[in-house]
């Protein structure tokens, strides 16, 4: 919600009510059924870094091998698009034993040369990555997908699998796997569930309700603010007493609530602006900046006991259906950059071992270039990033075949091997959900199509 001036009117109308919160959004008017939440006896966090229109996995990551890079450079070399050691483009070689696979085998690959600080993190064990992960309602060949047997719907659709990613299921849903796993896990605080400078539905349960805060980790309440602080106090404190007040009207107490809360939110967000400010230094960059919000909130929560929290951030611009060279560079360095910084900061407030940063995004892109740029695909690879993660690779990379058993169009959009469940699942486990939760709870039974429910990467 924008801003808003608190007038006579404004006051008075439950809308002005959750509007003179500034910038905070989503305040759950309404409480639903809430579910059973189980006692957790430490502190976690999760924070999804979303990459907004869907960032090109071919490229983040490039096997070496001789069949997958002889076809990755036979079908990119024209555009342009191709990363190589000789240009300078990709990172030096690593190999790694891939997991989570029927028959382990080795293989050779390099970063884009864009996150050199993530190849570093890989280097040191802290970065897995996912290989060839969507959204899946159940396991999925070829011949099922032209069968139209199981498969999700809206494929290829921002706004529609923006939705499926975050949700955690390709089923009509209004709640996201991170705000289901805090309904089950969370102390009911509100601080367990936070998007920064833009909304994430990965963050809302049925009962949990993400509060949006903007990147510079502040917001006012309207009227509140004069001198002398005497005389603003009582204002305050007289709004307090209305809106602790039991008004006859359940939509009414709804709004008053959310108001309170969010002057509570408001204090606990001076708090952590207030404290000893961080020794980390962080790039200026816009996911910056709400990653620094982030170890901020961390650092006070975290001080609180034992608790979960999820987090949503995320980075603009990977739609890239041209100029995809540069621009897919400059936002992949803006992501190293930024995650880089946050590790260090979460040693510098003894947090590390206890949050678990991953990435999502709208989709992966087409091997197949468009001119100079790719085209919406399917399957994508992730990374999940963190001192607690088993670095490393897991799954395996699709044949870089056009129109072979991966690609579901001919153009090189792999079908996943890999579910969304599954990769939410592994980072549910490790944020304290048991089987029946996840299952039942947090994706809705959808996880039960999947043999391997724990792909390993969280230990």
């Amino acid at each position: 919600m924008n801003s808003k001036e608190m007038t006579r009117r404004g006051f008075l109308g439950l809308g002005a009510r959750a509007g003179m919160l500034g910038t905070l959004s989503t305040l759950g008017l309404v409480g639903l059924a809430r579910p059973a939440r189980a006692a957790v006896a430490d502190y976690k966090a999760l924070v999804c870094l979303y990459m907004y229109g869907g960032n090109d996995g071919n490229n983040l990551i490039v096997p070496l091998d001789a069949s997958h890079y002889g076809k990755y450079q036979a079908i990119r070399s024209a555009s342009g698009l191709a990363l190589s050691a000789a240009a300078n483009t990709l990172m030096p070689q690593r190999s790694a034993v891939l997991q989570a696979v029927a028959n382990p085998a080795f293989q050779p690959f390099a970063f884009h040369y864009g996150v050199p600080e993530i190849d570093a993190l890989y280097g040191q064990g802290k970065v897995a990555v996912v290989l060839n992960m969507g959204n899946l309602s159940q396991p999925l060949s070829k011949a099922q997908y032209l069968a139209g047997t199981g498969v999700p719907p809206q494929l290829f659709s921002h706004s529609d699998q923006t939705i499926q990613m975050q949700a955690g299921t390709p089923s009509s849903a209004s709640t996201g796997w991170g705000g289901r796993l805090v309904d089950g896990l969370g102390t009911g605080g509100h601080l367990d569930s936070v998007s920064v400078d833009s909304n994430g539905l990965f963050v809302e349960g049925a009962s949990t309700h993400g509060n949006l805060i903007p990147s510079s980790g502040q917001l006012s309440l309207a009227g509140m603010n004069f001198w002398p602080q005497s005389a603003a106090d009582a204002r305050k404190n007289a709004l307090l007493q209305i809106l602790n007040t039991d008004m006859g009207n359940v939509l009414s107490n709804a709004g008053n609530k959310a108001l309170a809360n969010g002057m509570t939110l408001i204090a606990d967000l001076q708090a952590a602006n207030s404290a000893a400010p961080l020794q980390t230094v962080f790039p200026g960059t816009s996911l910056a900046n709400q990653l620094k919000v982030v170890t901020q909130l961390i650092k006070l929560r975290a001080g609180q006991g034992p608790g979960r929290q999820v987090y949503f951030v995320s980075q603009n611009g990977f739609d890239t259906h041209s100029g995809q060279s540069y621009q897919q560079w400059d936002m992949l360095n803006h992501v190293s950059q930024a995650m880089n910084a946050f590790q260090r900061a979460l040693l510098e407030i003894g947090a590390a071992n206890q949050v678990t940063s991953f990435t999502m995004s709208d989709f992966g892109r087409t091997l197949q270039p468009a001119s100079s740029g790719t085209d919406h695909a399917w399957g994508n690879h992730h990374l999940v990033i963190g001192a607690a993660v088993q670095g490393g690779m897991y799954g395996q990379f699709p044949d870089f075949t056009l129109g072979g058993a991966d690609d579901a169009t001919g153009r090189g959009a792999w079908i996943p091997q890999f579910s969304n469940q599954q990769f939410g699942a592994t980072l549910g486990k490790w944020f304290g959900a048991d089987p029946t939760m996840l299952d039942t709870q947090v994706f809705q039974t959808e996880l039960a199509n999947f043999s391997r429910q724990d792909l390993g990467f969280m230990g």
